[in-house]
């Protein structure tokens, strides 16, 4: 799994929650990053995308996923504090598996990813 976010206190907290429930958890703190390392590493099956991030945000790091043939497989959890009406689906349709907002509900994270393991 991967953790893309810019707020490293955020993936500090949340990587530290899935390892702690068996996940095999890496992290990225931009989109450019994460993109390098979801090329390199194959392995990588699920990406927690913070949408809110400078540079490249995620609803732009999404299409770059779902575009390139290599990647577009890969379960995407759009995790975003901008929990306003509307933004799941905005998520959904950039391509997103999953919609997550902040602060994580930890237990409806752990069951939305049993339905992708």
């Amino acid at each position: 799994m991967l953790i893309i976010d810019d707020d490293s206190r955020n993936i500090f907290a949340l990587k530290a929650v899935l390892k702690s429930k068996g996940f095999d958890v890496q992290s990225a703190s931009s989109a450019d990053e994460g993109l390098q390392m979801l090329r390199r590493h194959k392995g990588i099956k699920i990406v927690l995308l913070d949408m809110m991030m400078p540079d490249m945000d995620g609803y732009e790091t999404l299409g770059v996923i779902r575009s390139d043939e290599k990647l577009s497989n890969i379960t995407v959890f759009a995790v975003t504090a901008q929990a306003m009406m509307g933004d799941r689906e905005k998520c959904l349709e950039a391509g997103a598996n999953e919609y997550v907002s902040k602060p994580i509900d930890v237990d409806l994270l752990l069951d939305l990813l049993k339905n992708y393991n």
